[in-house]
């Protein structure tokens, strides 16, 4: 049928006044106007929808059938235009957002904060490790990701938007701990240190620091999660270098302790990347702004 929404609209007004009228000043239309939408509308059904018992307009079965229909689409149709509105307000849509796992503590907290201001937010929330990340940006498959050092080669944009220092842990009652001076480098390095795996942003951070200092450290073990770090170091297996985001608790608690070492912390940062021309959504533009200002609070001092 080729009924048009005009026509659906003249309709359900004059089925809900059941007058011709009243519809008429109702639409701001002339009740010929309205006549005439009632009669096209008839033709294209092919059956009058409305009858008359003296001054009584009532619906025929046809016409309660298209009262039903013209009820869901302008329905659908209001539904559709308030979502637009949304949409380009910024208060509601679609995020695809991809993580670092030693920045997903973090950035969870803060789209929970985000979330609970914009609760028609949803949300593809993905958190892997540095390859992981890379992917999602080579095949454009996520609007942000949260990672350190941004890869090279790629047609990216890129904004430094909070500090991620890099600290040195280890068990309570550490011999190394609570010392009046910080630990020296060659000290530090006579232990065994539990590290990330080679492909991890931190284990790179680690990596270059190193190569710039021209030292080397023993490594007992390596681990793909900063969760796994950290139990080890609390067992006593060695000490560890992770961020200081990931140990917020765990410091509270009193199971893990900072070593204050020569030339740490290593000072990093995380970034905001996306694909160079990606389209973001309005509320994505607006979660964007939302943790570049909400991180500028979170960052312990050291």
């Amino acid at each position: 049928m080729n009924i048009t929404i005009r026509q659906l609209k003249v309709f359900r007004e004059v089925a809900r006044q059941q007058s011709f009228t009243r519809a008429a000043k109702i639409l701001f239309l002339t009740q010929p106007a309205v006549s005439m939408q009632i009669k096209q509308l008839e033709e294209v059904v092919g059956m009058p929808l409305f009858e008359k018992l003296g001054k009584q307009l009532s619906l025929t079965d046809a016409g309660e059938e298209i009262r039903l229909l013209s009820e869901t689409i302008l329905r659908q149709i209001d539904e559709t235009q308030q979502n637009l509105e949304q949409l380009a307000s910024g208060d509601q849509g679609k995020l695809h957002l991809a993580v670092a796992t030693t920045v997903a503590s973090v950035a969870t907290r803060l789209m929970a904060r985000f979330n609970s201001k914009y609760p028609a937010l949803s949300l593809h929330f993905t958190v892997t490790n540095r390859e992981g990340l890379i992917d999602l940006l080579e095949n454009n498959e996520t609007d942000i990701v949260i990672m350190g050092k941004p890869p090279e080669g790629l047609q990216i944009e890129t904004q430094e938007f909070m500090a991620n220092p890099l600290v040195v842990i280890a068990p309570p009652g550490h011999p190394l701990g609570n010392r009046q001076k910080s630990v020296g480098l060659n000290e530090l390095f006579q232990y065994d240190f539990i590290l990330r795996e080679p492909s991890s942003g931190t284990r790179r951070a680690i990596e270059r620091f190193l190569a710039a200092e021209g030292r080397s450290l023993t490594s007992s073990m390596e681990m793909n999660t900063n969760d796994a770090i950290k139990q080890s170091v609390t067992e006593g297996l060695g000490l560890g270098i992770v961020s200081i985001h990931t140990v917020t608790n765990e410091l509270e608690q009193g199971s893990l302790q900072i070593i204050d070492a020569t030339k740490f912390p290593l000072r990093r940062s995380w970034y905001l990347v996306q694909r160079k021309g990606r389209r973001l959504s309005p509320l994505s533009e607006r979660f964007k702004a939302y943790i570049i200002e909400e991180a500028q609070g979170i960052t312990p001092h050291l």
